[in-house]
This record gives structure tokens, C-alpha cells and sequence, in this order.
């Protein structure tokens, strides 16, 4: 029997979405952090994006609920502002045991709404049900104007490889507090746009693969530049997973960085390697390839 820990979380999605029906309003199906889909407003496109937090994957019962329910949304959130766009609306599916202690609820949907006030997003409706662990599922639509959007897809050869903050150790607390890099990609998309970019969720190791293939490039990266968290090293940078980070290809950084400075003074931006054809590139030497849902203890399948 093959089961998913054999293949893993990449395999298996590569399985599932292959001839997908697609109607014509698709702009861009699977594969990428948002599906993007045509919009009802003229030189906007409709993104699309639903994220689940799982206890006992995610988070476990005894973490602050508040901080809990902030994750669910914040990832949604973060994958919008990867393509580019304003997170708009959310549905919030979730399952949960009969034995739950009401307040506990409440709690994760206060984590929801402050995230929701701060980024302007409107919760309108969801489901709730009944299962043997907690889940929240976040539905969450988005907008982006057409020439602004930015996909995992269009790298180029040559492109400087771009990270924002710093990498490592997101278990200690900052899969739970992080900020959405929604404002600094936005920027990005009006004054320096990026040939390709998306959200660090499953680790450097990766989703830099993931985006390199979407693009049928390789890349070469400098371990040594990896911008890491105090007290974690290059391999925790490389794996760990969690950072939210945005992760961005651009064919001149020389400009971007005096701008970036000036514009997030507190945000550092770091150049890490750069794409390079098929063929050409290299892997860190690293034990950790990113985490991945079907492989105990993460790491590739």
C-alpha cells in the first residue's frame, strides 16, 4: 500500500489537481500561494485562498487561544499579500470536540477579530461542526490589480534571490506572532515589482524549490547569506518552516535596497542567491528540506 508519508505533501497535490476542470475566468489554478480568477471590477482580478490550521500539527490545545485563532487568519492573509493583493473576505470553518470549553471558542475568534481590524478584512459567515480534534479552516478572497499581481511562475534567469526578515526557529513563538508582510509586498508590486514571489510557510528549503519549479529554473544559493534569527543557524534558516517571510526574485536589487531601507528601516532585506537555468544550480547540503504535513517530524518525503 502506498500511503501519503511515502509520497508527501507535493506528490500528492501534483496527484490531485491534474486535470482539474478550469472554466474560462480562471487566470491561474493550482499551484501557486492564490488561485486568481477574473474579477468584477475592470483591471482587477478576484484571488482566492483557503488555509486550515490542524491541532496537534499546528498548535497544540494548550497554546493561548487568541494566538491560535490570530495563526488561522494571518496565513490566509499572508498568501494574498504574496500575489500582490488586499485580503478582502473570510469564511471560517471549524471543527471541533463537543467537550471544548466554550470560552476557549470565544478566544479564537477574538485572535480572528483583532487580526481582521487590523488588515481591514471582514469575516461574513462559516460552519461549525463536530470532530475529535480542532481545526480552523479560513477562507479568504482577496484583490489585486491586474498589472500588479506577481506569481511563483515567472522568475527569470539571472534574478537576484530576495528574503525579507530573518529565518529560524519559528517554534519558539513566531508561527504565532508574526505580521503579514501585506504592506511590504504591496509596496513592492507598485514601486520595485518583483518577476516572481510568494510566502515562506513550509520553510525556505521548500518553497524556494517549489517556486523554482513552478519556473523551470534552478538557482545557486549562498548559505553563508541566510538571514538568520539569534541563536539559529543556517540548516534551522534553510528548514525550520514558519517564517512568513516573503520570498522574491528581482532582476536588479542595487536600486530596491536603498528604497527598502528608507521605506522599512525595520525590516531587514537580504539577497541570497540567484536563479539560474535548469541544470546549473545547487542544494545546500542540508538534513532538513521544509516541512511537510505527511512526513513525520516534517523534512522531505
Amino acid at each position: 500500500m502506498e500511503t501519503l508519508s511515502d509520497i508527501g505533501e507535493d506528490s500528492l497535490i501534483q496527484r490531485l489537481v491534474a486535470d482539474l476542470p478550469q472554466l474560462p475566468s480562471v487566470i491561474v489554478g493550482p499551484g501557486d500561494d492564490c488561485a486568481v480568477v477574473k474579477g468584477t471590477t475592470e483591471g482587477h482580478h478576484l484571488l482566492l485562498k483557503t488555509d486550515a490550521v490542524v491541532e496537534g500539527v499546528h498548535f497544540l490545545r494548550d497554546a493561548p487561544p487568541h494566538l491560535i485563532g490570530r495563526k488561522a487568519l494571518a496565513r490566509a492573509i499572508s498568501d494574498i499579500g504574496a500575489m500582490g493583493g488586499i485580503p478582502l473576505h473570510a469564511l471560517v470553518t471549524l471543527v471541533l470536540p463537543a467537550d471544548l470549553d466554550v470560552a476557549f471558542v470565544g478566544g479564537l475568534y477574538q485572535g480572528m477579530r483583532e487580526l481582521a481590524d487590523e488588515f481591514g478584512v471582514s469575516i461574513v459567515g462559516g460552519e461549525t461542526t463536530r470532530g475529535l480534534q480542532i481545526v480552523i479552516s479560513v477562507t479568504l478572497t482577496g484583490e489585486v490589480e491586474a498589472d500588479r499581481q506577481v506569481l511563483r511562475s515567472t522568475a527569470r534567469e539571472g534574478d537576484a534571490i530576495m528574503v525579507t526578515g530573518r529565518l529560524g526557529g519559528s517554534i519558539k513563538g513566531h508561527h504565532f506572532t508574526f505580521r503579514p508582510r501585506l504592506q511590504e509586498a504591496r509596496w513592492l508590486a507598485q514601486y520595485h515589482w518583483p518577476n516572481a514571489m510568494m510566502d515562506l510557510s513550509d520553510g525556505l528549503g521548500k518553497d524556494l524549490l517549489r517556486l523554482a519549479a513552478a519556473s523551470g529554473l534552478d538557482f545557486v544559493i549562498e548559505p553563508g547569506a541566510l538571514p538568520c534569527n539569534a541563536g539559529c543557524t543556517a540548516a534551522q534558516a534553510w528548514g525550520d518552516g514558519e517564517d512568513y517571510e516573503l520570498l522574491f526574485m528581482i532582476a536588479d536589487e542595487t536600486e530596491l535596497m536603498s528604497d527598502w531601507a528608507q521605506s522599512f528601516p525595520e525590516v531587514s532585506l537580504t539577497k541570497i542567491g540567484n536563479m539560474v537555468a535548469t541544470g546549473q544550480g545547487s542544494v545546500p547540503d542540508f538534513a532538513s528540506t521544509g516541512w511537510d504535513p505527511f512526513v513525520k517530524d516534517g523534512g522531505s518525503a
